[in-house]
């Protein structure tokens, strides 16, 4: 049952845990006075907050009637798993959220993004994400960009993983008309994505102007599923401010319905038509031929 991801084994953890003491009719204050816990510590163990020492695992697993070595050698897989974190060599440069993210991508057997403004991450080209960096955080230091970059480019690897996620990506068309880097950054980026949808296991959809005003306008999200019993993700990046993560079910529910709402007002092959009117709007023909080249004759 191994899963990779740090984040991903101590989710699983976290969940087997409670369906353990939930099986074994003790509270969490229970549990927390027999273990000698302030009860804040048990909370935040099965909140996923924190990691757990092997032995306090053990003597947790030992209160609720675990005792059988190869269930206990699973729990305790899983909680060494846990403290293998990804991109360690990034910490100080990238949020948590975001670390958290890249281990849950790399595990998800769906991922499902929606962007109203922007190309999704894993679909931007090296010069687009550069563009937006910089918009971002003008004061920024060259080296510090240059990782950035390096750390989303490495993201992208995943979509050239045997076994990767299948990923459907719902953009609004603003996405494809606002120009982050300019014009000529713009037509490497509106040609990249036209590639990617081309690609088995990649869905893109664009939400056309004409549809006007619609619920995803509220912000973007991703939501990650997984093979087995463990919940799905929901994860909301603000453009200001902290990035969110939940995995309540009213939640997950909520934004695949919202999701499959945002699918069904993309028509499915109108990408390619969408993309060439993007590109009309740089001010050349599809063909990548300059406007003003192009003679008129009558």
């Amino acid at each position: 049952m191994a899963i990779p991801g740090a984040v991903v084994q101590r989710q699983q953890l976290r969940t087997e845990l409670k369906k353990a003491r939930t099986k074994s009719r003790l509270t969490q204050l229970q549990v927390a006075e027999r273990m000698d816990w302030s009860p804040s510590k048990l909370i935040r163990i099965e909140a996923g907050q924190v990691g757990i020492s092997t032995n306090d695992l053990r003597a947790l697993l030992r209160e609720y009637g675990i005792t059988d070595a190869e269930q206990t050698e699973y729990f305790l897989g899983l909680a060494r798993a846990s403290r293998k974190m990804p991109y360690r060599e990034y910490r100080g440069l990238l949020a948590k959220p975001y670390m958290d993210l890249l281990s849950y991508e790399s595990s998800a057997s769906i991922v499902r993004t929606f962007e109203p403004l922007l190309i999704p991450g894993l679909l931007q080209t090296e010069e687009y994400s550069r563009a937006l960096s910089r918009a971002f955080t003008p004061d920024m230091s060259g080296d510090r960009l240059e990782r950035l970059i390096e750390i989303r480019q490495q993201r992208q690897e995943l979509l050239d993983t045997e076994g990767r996620p299948e990923f459907f990506f719902v953009v609004d068309e603003a996405a494809l008309h606002r120009w982050i880097g300019g014009p000529g950054v713009m037509r490497g980026q509106l040609n990249h994505l036209r590639e990617m949808a081309a690609r088995p296991g990649i869905t893109v959809q664009v939400v056309p102007f004409r549809i006007g005003a619609h619920a995803g306008l509220q912000g973007p999200f991703i939501l990650l599923e997984f093979d087995g019993e463990m919940d799905h993700i929901l994860y909301q990046e603000k453009y200001a401010g902290e990035s969110v993560f939940s995995d309540a079910p009213e939640a997950t529910a909520e934004y695949l319905e919202r999701f499959w709402d945002l699918e069904r007002l993309a028509p499915p092959d109108d990408l390619p038509s969408t993309i060439d009117r993007a590109l009309m709007g740089l001010g050349e023909r599809v063909d990548g031929t300059p406007l003003e080249e192009v003679s008129v004759t009558t």
